[in-house]
């Protein structure tokens, strides 16, 4: 009888799953996929938002592909209760589906601030193709759009509001711009480059209410005057979806903790993505990196575990890059570890700014700003997350970036992080290309 897996959860992480079950295993499996949505990248979103693709391109398996993947489906459906002791697993319409191993990597859901209005009509999240929809057909060019919070997620999709030709005022309850992505100087740069190309900003601004007025939004604060708008965003963070674990037997305390192959606690049941908690590979402490790339890595390890490989992970890091009207902004490893010596360089003009944060001679975390359109700042942004990531030893380099911080590439160079780096496939083994696999991984 073939091996039955099951994935819970048709994101990047279990998506990637399947894809490496297939290329790794030695005989042929049985995989079941749940997943309450057809499978598709949320990265992709901000480009549907703003028309540059169209929406057959936001979904990463079709039913053809996961047809020639021999996989069995259950979409539309969510799973609500997992029996450890039967390896069974039960489904909302009632359906039970057995396993010998599963996959949980059922992801996140926004979270909306806590205030009366914020669930009326023309207030919207942007975390799901559905809820995107709802914007697409209320953002158009004069539209006033009031997005509240300016974390990394509302950054993902500025650009499309603003290439819509609609006008965006951005509230956020902390007293900067991007608080869980840069300090204070980088938020600084990216608010006063917003600033000049349009967007209204205002920190330190808690929503007490959100009200509708002769047409509009009205949006009321702790302190300061009302906003009206057209469309409301909230992008106010989000939750891991594992409620539907309680008193399963699963650990789970942030998230699921695994272990350095991504076992729970129950040795045939994984976690992945945003509902894992794994090594932080710059601190070697349980985190949880809520990001694609991590998703991604999930994937591929939990696959080739279920396919027989013994493959363990060294762990993910933590990463934030996005592009502010062709600003580049990134983050990278423990960039606000208050314990650590710090080099920072500042050229307003340009505008630039470093920030490297170093333990010993290593690089532990690192912020970067900068055009998008200055080539020094697309290949420092690559070289700075390679040395967080491996943290070679810099020697004398550490002593040239502190006279220094903008010349990151001789550094880089010295320090051999390229051949590092590419030792450090996540499985362990050579690429393969376009008819060995699936898929070009």
């Amino acid at each position: 009888m073939p091996v039955r897996h099951l994935i819970i959860g048709g994101g990047t992480a279990g998506i990637n799953a399947i894809r490496t079950i297939r290329e790794e295993e030695q005989e042929k499996s049985e995989i079941t996929l749940v997943s309450a949505e057809r499978p598709y990248s949320r990265m992709v979103l901000p480009y549907y938002l703003d028309r540059s693709i169209a929406e057959s391109h936001v979904f990463t398996a079709t039913a053809a592909v996961l047809g020639q993947w021999q996989v069995k489906t259950h979409l539309g459906r969510r799973a609500t209760n997992l029996d450890i002791k039967s390896n069974t697993c039960t489904l909302d319409d009632g359906t039970r589906v057995e396993y010998d191993d599963c996959l949980i990597a059922t992801g996140s859901s926004p979270v909306r601030a806590p205030v009366p209005g914020a669930d009326g009509k023309g207030v919207h999240s942007f975390w799901t193709l559905e809820e995107a929809r709802g914007v697409i057909a209320q953002v158009q060019a004069g539209t006033h759009v009031v997005m509240v919070g300016a974390g990394f997620i509302a950054f993902t999709i500025l650009n499309s509001i603003l290439a819509l030709g609609a006008k965006l005022t951005i509230v956020e309850i902390a007293p900067r711009i991007l608080p869980r992505m840069v300090d204070d100087a980088g938020a600084a740069l990216v608010q006063e480059w917003l600033q000049k190309r349009g967007v209204t900003i205002r920190t330190n601004s808690a929503v007490t209410g959100i009200e509708d007025a002769k047409g509009k939004k009205r949006l009321r604060f702790k302190s300061g005057g009302d906003i009206a708008g057209d469309v409301v965003i909230m992008a106010t963070g989000i939750r891991t979806n594992l409620e539907w674990l309680k008193d399963s037997g699963i650990a789970i305390k942030r998230a699921i903790v695994v272990d350095d192959q991504l076992r729970s606690n129950v040795p045939n049941v994984y976690g992945a993505g945003d509902v894992a908690e794994g090594k932080d590979v710059v601190t070697g402490e349980a985190a949880v990196h809520a990001i694609e790339p991590t998703a991604q890595e999930h994937g591929r390890v939990v696959g080739a575990n279920m396919a027989g490989k013994n493959v363990r992970y060294r762990g993910s890091l933590l990463a934030n890059i996005v592009e502010v009207c062709h600003l580049d902004v990134a983050s990278f490893g423990a960039w606000e570890d208050a314990k650590a010596e710090t080099i920072t360089g500042l050229r307003k003009d340009r505008p630039a700014y470093r920030k490297l944060l170093f333990r010993g001679d290593r690089l532990t975390g690192a912020i970067i700003l900068g055009p998008s359109s200055d080539i020094w700042t697309t290949n420092d942004v690559g070289m700075l997350k390679g040395l967080v990531q491996t943290g070679v030893s810099l020697g004398r380099w550490k002593a040239h970036l502190e006279r220094n911080p903008f010349d990151i590439k001789p550094a880089f160079i010295a320090s051999r992080t390229t051949g590092t780096l590419l030792l450090e496939t996540v499985l362990g083994r050579p690429s393969k290309a376009p008819g060995d696999s699936p898929v070009a991984v």
